[in-house]
């Protein structure tokens, strides 16, 4: 029994390490995600909105402008958000229905794995079995049973008592011979379930793995969409704060506003008529193509603007022109300078007039580069971009004012804005 034992052990250690071999040839099995939409797209749209509502607010508080950023912010981001913690419960509840249906797979595999390996030690055992009747054989083989036969048949009394002494000895080589027989048998036999077991081994080592990979997807999509909710709940309570401190600026805002009225109004008045007040011809723009003053984007039109936060109409009275910092302004066209210094809202501001009642004016500049009454040229640097006043960026506020009144400075200019 003590042998029988120890070959059976050895043929369970070569059966686990055959076993060990087909596991790592096995391909790994990739665990399915869901992928989310880009998300840099989202933070562009929040932050294009959060841009209007500063250009919108420019002549507001400064608090005023900064909820107003965090609200449209949180406005623009909050559909996607929404639209991902839907999406994140679907793939949840398909990502645990999958972790289910592996984990059931995984189950009947390791069961499948037991009945073979309980299959294979059987046939292991008949092995064990027809070896050990073989060893039988040689050792009565090698302890001289061979000349014990031809004993019994040198004995025989008699040509009859021969033959059947002859049948006995065939029946006995029979009997070994059934043993070697049974013996091959039972190791084409071990062969076969333990291939089967190879086999059952791998498939069930396959099905671990998947059930572990969609377990871990299930987690994380569960991770995921606990995130997601947490966005939505963060927008929502940065949108209700935005609107709090909206509302607390609206006294401060539409006194803002006032102030930036009644500052366009001096600036009309200023301008109006200059050319009778002041006796002046230095004026020489009669029509066409004005230079542009900067090199930059246009970001900004000239018009009314509804601000939907406290319901006021304001005036834009120019274009916007986004440009780096220190650029240099050039003059749109010949001019003599009537206006240069600070003017509240627009902060270093500097206005030209061509003659014919029409003035350009350059406003949020960092620098001003020339006086007032001085005569410049089209083209010759007069300042620099800024961001002085109310201004929410660095860019040049452009106006062209006919008799004092602002129009839209685009058809004055290339149509490429270059």
């Amino acid at each position: 029994m003590g042998s029988q034992h120890r070959r059976r052990s050895r043929a369970r250690a070569a059966l686990a390490v055959c076993l060990s071999v087909l596991c790592l040839a096995a391909p790994a099995l990739a665990a399915p995600g869901g992928a989310w939409a880009d998300p840099a797209d989202d933070a562009k749209k929040a932050s294009r909105a959060a841009d209007r509502a500063e250009a919108i607010l420019e002549d507001a508080t400064v608090t005023a402008r900064n909820a107003a950023r965090r609200l449209e912010a949180a406005t623009a981001a909050l559909p996607a958000a929404q639209d991902k913690v839907a999406t994140s419960r679907g793939v949840v509840a398909a990502a645990s229905a999958q972790a289910a249906a592996a984990r059931h797979k995984a189950d009947v595999a390791q069961a499948a794995y037991a009945i073979t390996a309980s299959s294979f030690d059987v046939a292991q055992g008949h092995v064990d079995k027809a070896r050990e009747r073989v060893d039988e054989i040689a050792a009565a083989t090698y302890m001289g049973g061979n000349f014990a036969a031809i004993n019994v048949l040198v004995g025989a009394r008699g040509p009859q008592d021969a033959m059947d002494r002859l049948s006995l000895v065939g029946q006995v080589m029979e009997k070994q011979q059934d043993g070697i027989d049974e013996l091959m048998i039972s190791r084409r036999a071990a062969r076969t379930e333990q291939d089967r077991a190879g086999l059952a081994k791998r498939a069930a080592d396959d099905a671990e793995r998947e059930a572990s990979g969609k377990l871990a997807a299930a987690r994380a999509a569960q991770a995921a969409a606990v995130q997601a909710r947490a966005a939505v709940i963060e927008l929502a309570q940065s949108r209700k704060d935005a609107l709090r401190v909206a509302r607390s600026q609206r006294a401060a805002v539409l006194a803002k506003y006032e102030q930036a009225k009644a500052e366009e109004t001096r600036i009309q008045n200023a301008l109006r008529g200059w050319d009778d007040r002041n006796g002046t011809t230095t004026g020489t723009y009669d029509g066409g193509t004005l230079l542009m003053p900067v090199h930059g984007w246009k970001s900004s039109d000239f018009g009314s603007r509804y601000d939907p936060y406290y319901h006021v109409w304001q005036l834009h009275a120019g274009t916007d022109f986004a440009a780096p910092n220190g650029a240099p302004i050039r003059a749109a066209a010949d001019g003599e300078v009537i206006r240069a210094g600070w003017s509240d809202g627009y902060g270093n501001y500097t206005c030209l007039y061509h003659g014919r009642d029409m003035t350009s004016c350059y406003a949020h500049q960092s620098r001003i580069l020339v006086s007032v009454g001085e005569y410049v040229r089209r083209g010759e640097v007069i300042g620099r971009v800024g961001a002085t006043g109310a201004s929410t960026g660095y860019h040049l506020h452009f106006e062209i004012r006919l008799g004092g009144k602002p129009t839209s400075p685009l058809p004055y200019l290339p149509s490429c804005l270059c």
